[in-house]
């Protein structure tokens, strides 16, 4: 199977999905835990949430593989995201509530991480990279949108209940500040979800290594709270009509993101 799945669009924007893929290879799945085999940490069902952005003309990519296998919003030499806070490294050990993934010494050595990094890591990042070239030199700029979504409370990785939209380019390094709060606007004018700009979430690798705003690239992170959109607990399949809300602000963020390239 391949790395990932692109489709090719007709406008500026391309939106990456790196953490919704479930897939994971025989030999890797057989040392999970039974924790580790869950997938908890998942992106779920982001790839269906945006499914209606191939009808805006957007490029989508989006990964196969279970970030369990390798994590792709992050570098691959594993270099933290944030220098005050320790981040989970490129192929993970533990979920986000600190169990085992692995059996006892069946975690992956150097080599089986290098491994997994050509096989599954650099195909990603290289169409990524070659998609945002291919857009910026047919359009003058490039719209990278980073999909992904999280469960509402995570104690471990922050205090209390997660706002539905959390926005993040990297303090503004990412993405021109003014079209930033123009997304914040939207979400904050209306309302019915909460939102907030480079809270918690302040955008990972592919934000920080892609965004490039003097060179016409901008990157944007949407951590979506996954209550918008799904039952958490226990997990639910994926109901459109749940999900509605959530898919028409999207939708309306996605456009004025391509506003701001007019």
């Amino acid at each position: 199977m391949s790395a990932f799945s692109f489709h090719a669009g007709t406008t500026p924007l391309l939106i990456s999905i790196p953490h919704a893929g479930t897939d994971v290879p025989a030999d890797i799945e057989k040392r999970f835990t039974p924790v580790g085999r869950e997938l908890t940490d998942t992106d779920w069902y982001v790839d269906s949430l945006y499914a209606f952005a191939r009808d805006l003309g957007a490029s989508v990519l989006k990964a196969n593989y279970s970030r369990y296998v390798v994590d792709l919003n992050r570098s691959s030499d594993s270099t933290p995201l944030y220098a005050s806070s320790p981040t989970s490294p490129v192929c993970p050990t533990s979920t986000f509530g600190g169990e085992a993934i692995y059996r006892a010494g069946a975690a992956p050595d150097a080599s089986e991480i290098a491994a997994r990094i050509e096989r599954y890591w650099r195909p990603y990042h290289r169409q990524l990279e070659e998609e945002l070239a291919r857009i910026k030199s047919e359009r003058g700029i490039a719209l990278l949108w980073d999909a992904h979504s999280i469960p509402s409370e995570v104690p471990s990785l922050f205090p209390g209940v997660l706002p539905e939209f959390n926005f993040g380019t990297r303090d503004d390094a990412s993405c021109p500040r003014h079209v930033a709060d123009a997304l914040l606007r939207l979400m904050v004018t209306d309302g019915k979800f909460g939102a907030v700009l480079n809270g918690r979430f302040k955008g990972g690798f592919i934000t920080l290594h892609y965004g490039r705003p003097a060179e016409k690239i901008y990157a944007v992170q949407l951590e979506l709270a996954q209550r918008t959109y799904m039952r958490e607990s226990p997990r639910g399949s994926f109901d459109p009509q749940h999900a509605n809300a959530a898919m028409r602000y999207i939708g309306q963020l996605l456009q004025q993101y391509l506003d701001s390239s007019l």
